[in-house]
């Protein structure tokens, strides 16, 4: 058992049910764990794991965040030395671009902006992944309206718009990607996004079609030296908004493909440390094609926790300089949920009659992580549960 009183921590940086799984983890290994966050209302500060909480100026303040972070090693000299893990693509941002400057200070897993700009900019990915025979859905870059009309020919409906940089285009625009169906739909979409959006922060992309049980898979891994340590593979059952959100129900899958194509991109990247890289089955031809990449832990890693394959605590041994024994499997059929969003979806299906009480009942037999409710940590959900107003209407 570690001494928590010697034992060099970790300052999650972010919040939510993805921040509370890295605290669990690391917290139930007797690592003490600090939570960051730019918001005093927040689920993770009341996990029986969290240490301390603080509150922090947001990433997306970039000197003021990093300069925070410097006054903080001065002011707590406990905590110089510490993991800094990132729950956000803003706070990976920051790290990767002042990751030499708070390495004086900090251990610091996030890979510099040299290579994490390649999973930040989908451009990027998508162009390393061509280079790697790693398929990808057909995707345009209209660099004004008169571009838009040159391609119209060469587009197929339904496509979605969505931005390059996902975080400066859910900034501007309040949503993550517009679906349209039309040649018109989309003229009128593209011309009223530049009204708060640049041509060059703009894609086009094709929707992979199938039928409902055509998911969406993540492939993660914590990955060093161009070798693949660890790895787990989930796909999305439900998620919010449909076709184009985050996972409310998913589960744990073995597909060989997948993980060959995220290993091969992996490499090609020379990447270190922890990712999820998704990937939705094409079946025109069969092929996986790449979605998009997160240089991070995603919303649903719990769930590779308990099918065995622990990554927060997993990079942490890594970057204490001790032993690390790869996973080379992992428990297949395990399912995880999010209370209170699956159900809100439920309604929503049920009311649109996509889907049969009956039949959601029964995708909930069998074994389940939740992604909040937790015996041994009582308190983030009950918290959850009351706040649940709140977090409807700011979602």
């Amino acid at each position: 058992m570690r001494n928590t009183e010697n034992s060099l921590g970790v300052i999650v940086i972010g919040d939510h049910v993805q921040a509370l799984g890295i605290i669990r983890s690391l917290g139930r290994h007797h690592i003490p764990v600090y939570l960051l966050h730019d918001k005093n209302l927040c689920i993770g500060k009341f996990s029986r794991y969290t240490k301390r909480f603080i509150r922090a100026p947001s990433p997306s303040n970039e000197l003021e965040f990093v300069n925070f972070l410097i006054r903080l090693t001065k002011n707590e000299q406990q905590v110089k030395g510490w993991i800094l893990m990132p729950t956000n693509d803003t706070a990976v941002y920051t790290l990767s671009r002042h990751k030499e400057t708070l390495e004086e200070y900090y251990k610091v897993p996030t890979p510099s902006w040299n290579i994490v700009k390649f999973a930040y900019n989908k451009r990027l990915t998508y162009s390393i992944a061509e280079k790697n025979n790693v398929p990808v859905p057909k995707t345009f870059y209209p660099e004004n309206p008169n571009t838009l009309h040159e391609i119209l020919s060469s587009i197929t409906f339904p496509v979605i718009i969505k931005g390059i940089v996902g975080r400066y285009f859910y900034q501007k625009t309040g949503i993550k990607a517009f679906k349209v169906n039309s040649e018109e739909e989309l003229i009128e979409k593209y011309t009223n996004l530049l009204s708060v959006v640049k041509p060059s922060e703009i894609m086009i992309q094709e929707v992979i079609h199938g039928s409902s049980s055509n998911h969406v898979y993540s492939f993660c891994s914590f990955f060093k030296n161009r070798e693949l340590v660890a790895f787990w593979i989930g796909q999305k059952i439900r998620e919010h908004p449909k076709d184009l959100g985050t996972a409310t129900f998913a589960e744990s899958i073995y597909i060989p493909e997948i993980k060959e194509l995220g290993t091969r991109i992996l490499k090609a990247m020379n990447y270190y440390g922890i990712s999820e890289i998704e990937f939705k089955k094409d079946p025109r031809d069969g092929n996986f094609k790449l979605i998009e990449m997160n240089a991070r832990t995603w919303l649903w890693h719990s769930l590779a926790i308990r099918c065995g394959v622990d990554f927060p605590y997993l990079l942490y041994r890594d970057m204490m300089e001790e032993s690390v024994t790869p996973v080379t499997s992992f428990r297949e059929n395990v399912k995880w949920i999010h209370i209170y969003t699956d159900i809100g979806i439920m309604i929503r299906e049920v009311l649109k009659k996509n889907l049969k009480i009956r039949d959601y009942l029964s995708s909930l037999k069998g074994e389940k992580e939740f992604a909040v409710l937790s015996l041994d940590d009582p308190l983030p959900f009950i918290v959850e549960t009351l706040i649940l107003p709140y977090l409807w209407k700011n979602r």
